[in-house]
């Protein structure tokens, strides 16, 4: 017996309905071996989700809540568009204290592509956020989450881009040194418990934790905040590199660091490890650079340090080199690093045929003496096709563009302001093995915070960050953003079947 296999019918159906076309052959059809292979086409995600951690536990912390997408270059999807946050609850036991259990205000929601919106929290926020856009509003809606707190040893300008949840994240640059309090922040998005795996490398290799057999929980739609110290039972490590993974289930994740007499601030998660890595946007004043590496898998890694500046890439005299032994954090302090220019630091194989995947970050410090400030900078992939970041401000706005390889062209687009005012496109071209800051990128009459997107128009990789700096009290605070690609679109196949017949 002889009959058409209708899952394959089906299939087809299926992928015509998402890209509005198929092509279907006969068999013996001299066109279904000389045509070409169809090409995936590119098309706007319709879904888009977003998880940011709790912000401070300082009853002086002002919280700004950014939130936007980015004008289409294009059509939209047809789904009915919307974008919004909701507060993450705090479970019993979480760690996550305060006197008061105060949750944010209402997240703005935004409404339309093209304005950013913005609410305000003043005091301790112990709750997290998570949210998810749709339709129209899903192709690259980002949301940034500003903080500053003025006194306290928590003090400082603390600045996340809020991710995507996912199973597995590094952090080279976390420590449990005296005067350090460094918390993992959790958010589960979803309706079933996640559970989650801490893993630390310090220098000598990986450290035994407390919640190495159990893990640890993270209830449904909630925050939780581990702090790093009481995990160790062997001493204080200065240098560490925080690995987290799920068991089960999914998270957003970033770490909070705060150190006395030096301020805080937030780090992103590392790009994934890489033979290669780029870390952008160390501040020209930087009075003090910190290098931590980790080489993830069996093989030691011997990395080349470079410096890319404004007029060409250049070698450190601090370290021309760094030796990471494998499964362990190794870590070289890089002072007066930048010499009055802004920059990036460029990592490469030592030896270009032996290649080693590393994660890497910064730790950034402006400032001296009792006017110090930091700020992290994990090393970050390429800008593919377009990233955002949120809340920039007319003053202390500055981004970095960092061209490693060849000359590459990009597009530069200010939004339009919170309360206000209308965008501006700029082109700009980044001369290969050099870094370009931007300074005055607020549009002309913009009201409010606005938004910053890049894109690619030519040429080779791009990595870029954006500064922004506060002055409060003398004290030079600053926090340093990259930009990840907001994977606004997502690849599907053209669908073309042979519709055949099989034998039972």
């Amino acid at each position: 017996m002889k009959r058409t296999p209708l899952t394959l019918i089906a299939v087809t159906t299926a992928l015509a309905a998402v890209t509005g076309f198929a092509a279907m052959t006969a068999p013996g059809d001299p066109a279904a071996s000389a045509a070409p292979a169809p090409r995936a086409a590119r098309l706007p995600v319709e879904r888009t989700s977003l998880l940011c951690p709790a912000p401070s536990t300082s009853e002086i912390a002002e919280t700004r809540t950014t939130s936007f997408t980015p004008a289409p270059a294009g059509e939209g999807t047809a789904a009915k568009p919307g974008a919004v946050l909701s507060v993450a609850g705090k479970p019993k036991g979480s760690g996550a204290t305060g006197k008061k259990d105060k949750a944010p205000k209402a997240p703005a929601t935004v409404t339309a592509p093209g304005k950013p919106v913005s609410t305000e929290t003043d005091g301790a926020v112990t709750h997290g956020l998570t949210g998810t856009a749709t339709g129209t509003l899903a192709p690259g809606w980002t949301v940034q989450q500003t903080t500053l707190v003025t006194a306290g040893a928590a003090r400082g300008l603390l600045g996340v881009t809020c991710s995507a949840p996912d199973t597995d994240f590094w952090f080279p640059g976390a420590s449990t040194a005296k005067g350090r309090s460094d918390y993992i922040h959790l958010t589960n998005p979803d309706d079933g418990i996640a559970v989650a795996d801490i893993e630390l490398y310090g220098a000598e290799g990986e450290l035994k934790t407390s919640v190495a057999q159990s893990g640890v929980e993270v209830p449904p739609h909630s925050t939780v905040p581990v702090l790093l110290g009481p995990l160790l039972s062997g001493g204080a490590q200065e240098n560490l590199t925080a690995h987290v993974t799920t068991r089960s289930g999914r998270v957003g994740a970033a770490l909070g660091a705060a150190a006395d007499g030096v301020g805080s601030d937030w780090l992103a998660a590392s790009a994934d490890p890489a033979a290669r890595a780029v870390l952008p946007g160390i501040p020209a004043d930087a009075t003090g650079v910190r290098l931590v590496a980790l080489a993830p898998g069996e093989s030691d890694a011997d990395l080349k340090i470079q410096l890319v500046t404004p007029n060409g890439t250049i070698v450190p005299a601090a370290a021309e080199s760094l030796h990471v032994k494998a499964g362990m954090t190794a870590s070289v302090d890089l002072p007066d690093l930048t010499r009055g220019a802004a920059a990036s630091l460029l990592l490469t194989p030592s030896d270009p045929k032996k290649p080693v995947p590393v994660v890497a970050a910064l730790r950034v410090v402006r400032g001296k003496g009792a006017n110090q400030e930091l700020a992290f900078i994990p090393a970050t992939a390429p800008v593919a096709a377009r990233a955002t970041v949120a809340d920039n401000r007319a003053k202390g706005t500055v981004l970095t563009l960092t061209a490693s390889e060849t000359d590459a062209q990009v597009k530069v687009t200010a939004s339009a302001g919170t309360e206000g005012g209308a965008p501006a496109t700029r082109t700009v071209t980044v001369k290969g093995g050099t870094t370009t800051v931007l300074a005055d990128l607020a549009p002309k009459g913009v009201k409010g915070s606005y938004a910053v997107t890049v894109e690619p128009v030519s040429g080779g990789p791009v990595h870029a960050a954006r500064t922004l700096t506060v002055t409060e009290d003398g004290i030079p605070m600053f926090t340093v953003q990259t930009l990840v690609d907001d994977r606004g679109t997502v690849q599907v196949p053209t669908a073309r079947q042979d519709l055949g017949v099989l034998d039972d």
